[in-house]
């Protein structure tokens, strides 16, 4: 069903200083254009509801006031670094700006053409009839919102006041945490609050909303894209504006923590994102192209699991590992925490071939924007030539034990028993055989105990990262009515904890 489209990688929701935030809108650009194919950097603008009746909330409301005055007085310059930076078929923008609100949840407002006004409404039905006037007017604007985990009233979701008219996606994972369910890996542990049930998607699916999915990261140093906090997945015919914009409307989306998944299904050979008529016979097709290896492949019919593919079916085919491409991330990082350390890295296939690269860099980790923070925040960039990748990078220890900030790229090779890869990192010449990584991973260090670190891990051969699956549900039902539609999603998960869910597609009931 996606003969005619390709898959492209994004992130429209995250932050830079503009609103309240860390490094410059060129820095977010130039950190986007690394690693993605389109992004929105969406300014913080107005939150009508802003609660200021408490005393111990008055310095967050004036936080919060001053950010909004900032991106007003910056919005023209906005616009023209988001024009300037717009690509068609290299890397696509938009132009967006987050729209807070305790009692609906927080929204972000999208313009399509890169040209628009900030809309301070005072409640989502003032929203919803500003934008029927710039759509009446020719303006083509979406509305959707994000961190829907949240309890209603403290900036999570209110699925009663949902309408898909402006919203045909929500933001299910980023920064904040996954909302897909309420046992969804990514707790939210925010100082905002942990998920609620009433907020979660599968409740809003429940409730027979149609919605797709998103993620993005919900960054507030100037890096969209930043590795493992999310991430938009999409089917388009292009990388254009109108394209990316017609595959979000027509929910052929699906949301990513961080590896680029390529994540095709189709129902009746319908791509994710379709209603049907109602039909009794439901033929199903997954095809996933993982960034790792997998862990499993789960298809839910309304919101139960009724399908899956373990690992242990994929490497029941394990044959040859050389029969196909392999993968290999590469990591720098470690050492002692806030410890700046710059990396300058060359890595080289030899007797192999390096087929593609996918940039895994992180910006500095804010999720409560008050946290001071570097200087700079453009600090990592890449090149490939042939057979070789040369990075530079930053890292600055893992802030906890459970949270990395390590930095590296993730190598698709083509070879065998003899190929090689030649790693100069920070001046170390360091080998590390094919072969050898099939085995397992391989760790160094750039001097002695506590010193920053590189890491290999384990080769992937392309039988452990890649699935299909078929199946067919027979269902005219639901809970024994039939009358409401049914709803199909998969939800995918690799072995590095890395995860991808799809949009839905719709049945109709009989």
């Amino acid at each position: 069903p996606m003969t005619t489209h390709q898959a492209y990688f994004g992130d429209i929701h995250n932050h830079c200083a503009i609103g309240y935030g860390h490094g410059t809108i060129d820095d977010s650009f130039q950190n986007a254009r690394m690693q993605l194919d389109f992004a929105c950097v969406t300014c913080h603008a107005w939150w009508p509801d802003l609660p200021d009746n408490e005393e111990r909330l008055a310095a967050v409301a004036a936080y919060h006031r001053n950010g909004f005055a900032v991106t007003a007085g910056a919005w023209q310059q906005v616009q023209e670094v988001v024009a300037a930076n717009n690509v068609p078929d290299r890397f696509v923008t938009f132009l967006g700006h987050e729209w807070h609100n305790c009692a609906v949840g927080d929204h972000n407002v999208y313009y399509r053409d890169g040209v628009g006004e900030i809309l301070r409404a005072a409640t989502l039905d003032e929203m919803r009839a500003t934008l029927r006037r710039l759509q009446a007017d020719g303006v083509a604007v979406m509305l959707l919102p994000h961190h829907i985990g949240y309890r209603q009233g403290y900036r999570g979701i209110n699925w009663a006041a949902y309408s898909a008219e402006f919203s045909p996606v929500v933001e299910i994972m980023s920064m904040h945490g996954c909302a897909e369910s309420a046992e969804a890996p990514r707790p939210y542990l925010h100082t905002m609050g942990p998920r609620n049930w009433e907020s979660t998607y599968q409740y809003g699916l429940a409730q027979g909303h149609i919605v797709g999915v998103k993620g993005s990261t919900d960054h507030h140093s100037a890096h969209p894209g930043s590795y493992g906090h999310g991430r938009l997945g999409l089917w388009a015919e292009g990388l254009t504006r109108a394209a990316i914009w017609e595959a979000i409307q027509a929910r052929r989306t699906y949301a990513l923590t961080g590896d680029n998944i390529r994540l095709q299904f189709a129902l009746n050979e319908q791509p994710m994102g379709s209603v049907l008529a109602a039909t009794p016979e439901r033929a199903v097709t997954v095809d996933v192209r993982g960034g790792g290896a997998l862990d499993y492949v789960e298809l839910l019919h309304n919101n139960r699991v009724i399908e899956r593919l373990s690992r242990h079916q994929l490497l029941a085919s394990l044959d040859d590992p050389y029969a196909d491409s392999l993968q290999i991330h590469f990591e720098v990082g470690w050492a002692e925490r806030n410890e700046d350390i710059d990396w300058d890295v060359t890595l080289t296939v030899t007797g192999g071939e390096l087929q593609a690269v996918e940039p895994r860099f992180r910006g500095h980790e804010v999720v409560a924007p008050s946290a001071e923070e570097a200087a700079s925040y453009a600090f990592s960039q890449w090149a490939q030539q042939g057979d070789q990748v040369h990075f530079r990078t930053r890292t600055w220890g893992n802030p906890t034990t459970t949270t990395p900030s390590t930095q590296g790229v993730n190598l698709t090779i083509r070879g065998d028993h003899d190929t090689v890869i030649q790693a100069t990192v920070n001046g170390h010449a360091v080998t590390a055989p094919l072969a050898r990584l099939l085995d397992g991973p391989l760790s160094g260090y750039l001097g002695g105990f506590l010193t920053p670190c590189y890491y290999f891990h384990r080769a992937i051969p392309a039988v452990e990262a890649t699935a299909q699956l078929h199946f067919t549900h027979h269902s005219s039902t639901r809970h024994g009515q039939g009358a409401q539609r049914d709803w199909y999603y998969v939800r995918v998960r690799q072995t590095n904890d890395q995860w991808a869910w799809s949009s839905p597609i719709w049945v109709e009931g009989q």
